[in-house]
């Protein structure tokens, strides 16, 4: 008879033995002239099922992912990357994601994309969740996408050989200030710095390309400059270890800035998809809107700031002083936690800058329904070819907000169903929320996407690292 045996530990897959002593051979061959043929058909069969099987389960690593710098002679084999990584690793990390049912068209669309996520000890990313506010505010796209990439088994690989971008989850803007309950960032740079250091010396892939295919996230007001002032950050500009590397990042303009001098993605801050389903629960999109115009938030009456600069560039001044008289104008300077519902009672949702151009009422405006009033001049928006913001949007310059009145006013006699209908889709809402899970079409696919579109870039530079 022929039995299955198992091989040594040095050894990989099975191999059959056929177990006939002569005299059955003997007798099966004269009771049926065709045995002998059947028994060769037989283990030619289990070989090749067998041999093919190997090949399979075992298809050997791309040589474009083997190669190193010439610093890197030898290729480590991926024990000693496991074995390696558990001076990084730490319990606390997050645990092996549950396998689930991948999407043919978005398989497509991310071209199989691979994204290896480094497993740092938890003080440059969980130890900062104890302060609940980590993973709610307004730059907590940091934590998002690192959950929604670590819990995808289709995106997410544990082996860095066949990653095509590398994630580096280091949360920067949980570190809220004592003083003012503000995000504290002078920690930033040191805090990065730390791990990348880390990360070179415990694997050889930030070396092989000085960090061209890793991903980090600056979800903060001037992006990867690291600084909360205009003025500052630009003095600052993008630290030289993260100049090769690309950064997702909510600070995005159409012209030169040092802030955006590194490869970037705009992408949106972070607004709990939660809090939305719960505001649209109570009034949908296409409810009863009898708020003509609104804004909430901080309007200086003197716009001259403690540290001696114009907050807002004096946009959210001259609001202020323009309209706070105007019926049409519901404009409020005291906060109000429940202010989601007074944005899905209006028509047009004001968003002017602040200290940077963007704003999470750019993403809350959207995801509610109500028309963005973009007032921040220059600004890059996230994801333009998800989100068609020229027709759902209207965008003012800085200098004619005294003009306000009479824009939004032509806006709303001539073409304003236009743009509902444009901006009530659901595609545009998803587009720009995150989700704890990647979801199709929202916030963290379009991230991947986009780097999915520089498999050539991260491929390429590898290669010229090389030579």
């Amino acid at each position: 008879m022929a039995e299955l045996k198992r091989p040594s530990n040095n050894s990989r897959g099975f191999y059959v033995k056929m177990r006939l002593n002569g005299k059955q051979a003997q007798q099966m061959e004269k009771k049926n002239p065709y045995f002998r043929f059947y028994k060769w058909i037989l283990w030619i069969s289990l070989s090749l099922y067998f041999l093919t099987s190997f090949f399979i389960s075992h298809k050997p690593i791309p040589l474009s992912k083997t190669h190193f710098s010439k610093s890197h002679s030898t290729v480590a084999s991926r024990a000693l990357f496991e074995s390696s990584s558990s001076s990084v690793s730490n319990s606390s990390s997050l645990p092996p994601p549950k396998k689930k049912q991948s999407s043919t068209s978005r398989g497509h669309l991310l071209k199989d994309l691979k994204i290896f996520v480094y497993d740092l000890p938890p003080k440059y990313n969980s130890d900062w969740l104890a302060n609940e506010r980590c993973g709610n505010h307004l730059f907590a796209s940091e934590v998002a996408i690192h959950r929604a990439i670590a819990s995808d088994d289709d995106v997410r690989t544990y082996d860095p050989y066949e990653a095509d971008f590398f994630f580096v989850p280091v949360y920067v803007a949980c570190n809220f200030s004592a003083v003012n309950g503000f995000p504290a960032i002078g920690h930033a740079r040191t805090l990065i710095s730390s791990a990348i250091r880390l990360i070179s010396s415990s694997y050889p892939f930030w070396n092989r390309s000085q960090g061209a295919d890793h991903v980090f996230v600056a979800s903060h007001d001037f992006g990867s400059c690291f600084h909360t002032l205009e003025d500052m950050a630009i003095e600052d500009g993008v630290p030289e270890f993260m100049k090769r590397s690309i950064v997702l990042q909510t600070f995005g303009v159409k012209y030169r800035h040092p802030c955006q001098e590194v490869e970037n993605v705009v992408i949106p801050p972070y607004v709990s998809p939660v809090s939305i389903s719960r505001t649209l629960e109570k009034a949908p999109v296409t409810g009863r809107r009898d708020i003509w115009a609104f804004f909430r938030g901080k309007m200086e009456v003197n716009p001259k700031n403690v540290s001696g600069r114009f907050y807002s560039k004096k946009v959210r001044t001259a609001i202020w002083r323009n309209f706070s008289g105007d019926r049409r104008f519901y404009l409020q300077r005291q906060r109000f936690a429940g202010y989601q519902s007074e944005i899905a009672r209006s028509t047009f949702c004001l968003c002017p800058l602040g200290w940077a151009p963007w704003s999470p009422r750019l993403v809350e405006s959207v995801a509610l329904g109500c028309v963005p009033v973009i007032i921040a001049d220059g600004i890059r928006l996230p994801f333009p070819e998800a989100v068609p913001w020229p027709e759902i949007s209207l965008t003012v310059a800085e200098s004619d907000v005294g003009d306000l009145g009479k824009i939004l006013g032509h806006v709303a006699a001539t073409n304003l169903s236009t743009i509902q209908r444009n901006l009530w889709d659901p595609e545009v809402r998803r587009a720009l929320l995150f989700h704890g899970e990647i979801e199709e079409g929202d916030a963290t696919w379009h991230v991947l996407y986009t780097l999915a579109r520089k498999l050539d870039r991260s491929r390429r530079t590898v290669r010229v690292s090389d030579q």
